[in-house]
């Protein structure tokens, strides 16, 4: 759009010289042989320019951002992924942890384990605009696709709290038999919440729509992160203690493979085609990749130290690892599967979440 009045002046400038003053607007006059220049500026051009002024400030709109909570500061990173630096600083207060991104409206929404509350916060401004009283410390925060349902693990009340994302009230306390659960992840088409708890060897399974455990699946000890498939098919589970991934048949409620990675699996990423998860490996520094269609590990990645949760960009193509010792964000390159960055953030970032948000 930008181009287009310096596209105008400087054809109806050419055009101008060649038919002996004339402007623009002024075509030669009947019988007159046509300017070659004006041949060549048929209307078809301008659409052709317009088109591709579009196409060079569509990406930049569109880029996301990466918000990270640091546990130790009491703040959020924001770090815009076009340049992987950090291009600004939400203040919380408490110990941010848990983080999920709502980019239709604009909402962080983060778990505070001090305050046992649920903050939200309007990216555009920078600050926290409200806030939901949950149990004793709340962990994960994960957002139905949907962006209907918020769901927040409950470590001292062995609970997930279901918050409408509506009117910013819990609607449900849904109880689990696994104790500390960490992360309560949707599946992708809403159905489930896999919960997975510090102190269990088992991934509880709610149903969503009964707002209730209906099952519980036999993994390694301390399941941490969770991954689904883009078609729900199969879940892909970190287990620390164990330092193993499980792959679950969602529908029959099995494990496909146990895979081997690095050392105290922790985080789970899916990338959005299905083609490949991404497990950080606190105590190796490194994240696995692991390749879907084999549950076979095809790359490892080192990275900072005590790698914990992460997130991966709407395209794809960077995953955001929070290195809770290190104070600092790796990413990585989807297409190479290589580091490309490290990102110095705030004191103990323990997660990322990515999304075409904003800043303030």
């Amino acid at each position: 759009m930008f181009a287009l009045p310096w596209l105008r002046r400087k054809a109806a400038e050419r055009i101008g010289s060649d038919n002996g003053g004339d402007s623009f607007h002024g075509f030669p006059p009947r019988g007159a042989s046509s300017s070659p220049a004006l041949a060549r500026l048929r209307p078809g051009f301008f659409l052709a320019a317009l088109c591709a002024a579009l196409a060079l400030s569509a990406p930049l709109a569109a880029a996301p951002f990466a918000y990270v909570p640091n546990e130790g500061s009491g703040t959020i990173s924001v770090i815009d992924t076009a340049t992987d630096t950090v291009v600004s600083e939400i203040k919380t207060g408490g110990k941010p942890r848990g983080i999920a991104l709502n980019p239709k409206t604009q909402l962080l929404y983060v778990s505070d384990s001090p305050g046992s509350a649920l903050k939200i916060i309007d990216v555009r401004k920078g600050a926290v605009v409200g806030q939901v009283a949950l149990g004793k410390s709340p962990e994960g925060v994960y957002i139905s696709q949907d962006g209907t349902l918020v769901a927040v693990a409950v470590e001292e009340s062995n609970s997930v709290a279901l918050v409408d994302t509506a009117t910013a009230k819990v609607i449900a306390d849904i109880p689990v038999k696994g104790k500390n659960p960490e992360h309560a992840v949707f599946s992708p088409d809403g159905a489930f919440i896999y919960v997975s708890a510090e102190d269990a060897d088992t991934v509880e399974v709610i149903d969503v729509a009964k707002r209730a455990q209906v099952g519980a699946i036999r993994v390694g000890h301390r399941p941490r992160g969770i991954a689904f498939t883009p078609d729900s098919r199969i879940a892909y589970v970190a287990c620390e203690v164990a330092s193993l991934t499980y792959a679950i048949d969602v529908r029959a409620g099995t494990v496909l493979a146990t895979i081997k990675g690095g050392d105290f699996s922790n985080g789970a990423v899916m990338r959005p085609d299905g083609k490949r998860v991404y497990v950080s490996n606190g105590k190796s520094g490194s994240v696995s990749v692991i390749d879907t269609s084999t549950h076979a590990v095809v790359a490892s990645i080192p990275v900072g130290q005590r790698p914990w949760n992460m997130a991966i960009t709407p395209d794809g193509r960077k995953v955001y690892v929070a290195n809770g010792r290190s104070n600092s964000v790796s990413v990585i390159d989807t297409a190479t599967d290589r580091k490309i960055a490290d990102i110095a953030v705030g004191s103990l970032p323990w997660g990322v979440a990515t999304g075409v948000g904003g800043k303030p």
